[in-house]
């Protein structure tokens, strides 16, 4: 199979300001387990600094009913863009993708992930799960946000 890296999209709205949600996800993912706890049920910084590219986190999450692990790497920051890149260095995803990677960018009134993949097979899906997964974080972070 040639590589060839698709997309899914993920849109939500935000009301809060856009400097808040973006720190957010760049310094404070830790809180996305008291933010989230059904589906984020551990994340531990395990090297570098917070908030800086080469930083690895370790999370432990549960999709579509599964727990799963991923060891995910903070590869680019653009603070002047308001947008954030994650590779999956290890973990569960990738049993079913070569390559993943996820693309937060905030913008006012607006939080949208980007999820690129390549598939370990042409029978693998599309990682579809993480949408709804996506949406409902960037929901919940949004209304905590604007109460503290």
């Amino acid at each position: 199979m040639a590589n060839r890296i698709d997309t899914l999209v993920a849109s939500c709205p935000i009301t809060c300001s856009v400097d808040k949600f973006y720190n957010f996800f760049k310094f404070s993912m830790n809180e996305l387990v008291k933010v989230f706890p059904l589906a984020f049920t551990g994340v531990e910084l395990l090297e570098g600094e917070e908030g800086t590219v080469g930083c690895v986190k370790g999370w432990n999450y549960v999709l579509g009913g599964i727990p799963l692990t991923a060891k995910v790497k903070m590869e680019v920051i653009d603070d002047a863009g308001k947008s954030l890149t994650f590779g999956v260095v290890e973990g569960d995803v990738l049993l079913l993708y070569k390559s993943f990677k996820a693309t937060l960018n905030v913008s006012e009134g607006l939080a949208k992930w980007t999820f690129a993949f390549e598939k370990s097979s042409i029978l693998t899906p599309p990682p579809e799960l993480y949408i709804p997964l996506a949406i409902t974080a960037c929901t919940l972070v949004d209304a905590y946000l604007l109460i503290n």
